[in-house]
Formats: structure tokens, sequence, C-alpha cells
């Protein structure tokens, strides 16, 4: 496979969800198979041969590129949900938002003490949500050996909040 640029598949959507905001539009890159596929990849790649146990989506993008990735490092795959949508017994997790606060929530049989996992998400912006999946995590007992994303905003310093040493991130804005 020829190298892909994946930026030329992100659509800035000015004001989006509101004003004052550029929503990185991931949606193209979906829609073509050969940038879906490397970027999997190179979501993946920095992960190869690291024995991860397990990786871990957040809802929902996260699920879109954390599966893949899985089956990329021949790992299982773990959901992390919003509040209510899991059907058996849960753990969660409670997270600060900038007006209020939010919750995620993950199966308790869902990972094993020790069990080495890779959290995956499309985009880390400030950081809260995926923080709050490090908790949980490491509540639940698992070890967070890193993090990898398609796309982070660094400007808005997410990597600080997560209290993880190994983040990967495909493309910077």
């Amino acid at each position: 496979m020829s190298e892909i640029d994946l930026r030329s598949f992100i659509r800035d959507v000015p004001d989006f969800p509101k004003a004052g905001i550029l929503f990185r539009d991931l949606t193209p890159l979906l829609e073509d198979p050969h940038a879906l596929r490397a970027a999997v990849h190179a979501i993946a790649d920095p992960f190869r041969g690291d024995g991860i146990d397990a990786v871990v989506g957040i809802e929902s993008r996260g699920f879109i590129f954390g599966a893949p990735v899985a089956l990329e490092l021949g790992a299982g795959f773990v959901l992390i949900r919003k509040k209510g949508k899991l059907p058996a017994e849960i753990v969660q997790e409670e997270y600060e938002l900038e007006y209020g606060t939010d919750v995620v929530e993950m199966h308790a049989d869902a990972v094993e003490t020790g069990q080495r996992v890779l959290l995956v998400d499309d985009l880390i912006a400030t950081g809260g949500t995926a923080a709050a999946a490090v908790r949980l995590l490491e509540k639940a007992g698992a070890d967070v050996a890193a993090a990898s994303f398609l796309i982070e905003l660094s400007a808005l310093g997410g990597r600080r909040m997560m209290g993880v040493d190994r983040i990967h991130a495909v493309l910077e804005y």
C-alpha cells in the first residue's frame, strides 16, 4: 500500500457544533477504504509486539478504530460506554465536563487484573473522557500500557490529564 496523506481525509467544519469551534470531521476518512486501513495501521503500528492483551475503545468512534486495531494486534476488544448502555454488572467512573459531569462504564468482567491494555479513540482534546477511561480501567485492575489516537488537538493539553506514559497520536493539530 502506498503512503496515504491521512490529513487530506480530515474535513474542517467551522463553527460546529457551536460558533468558534473548528470540528475535525473524520467521515471522509471512514468512507475511503484505503484511508481507513492506513489509519488503523497507523494507530496500531507502534504497539505491535508489545504484548497488548486487549484494546479498549471509548464510545463511539473509539469502537470504529479500536476493534480493527485489536484484530491487528491479535488482542481482544473491550467497550467503554456512556452510562446506561451495558446489560451486565458494570463499573463506572464519573468525570467533570465544562458544565456538569458525565459517566463512563464498562462491564465489571471486561478486563482482568494485570491485563495489558491499549486505550484507543479517534481524538483527544481536553482529555477528560480519556482520563476517566484510564481511571476506570485501573480501578478494574488493568495495566494501561498506552493510548493511541488518530488525532490530538495538542493545544488543549489532553495528554497531560491521562496519567499514561506512552501516548501516540497519528495526526496533531
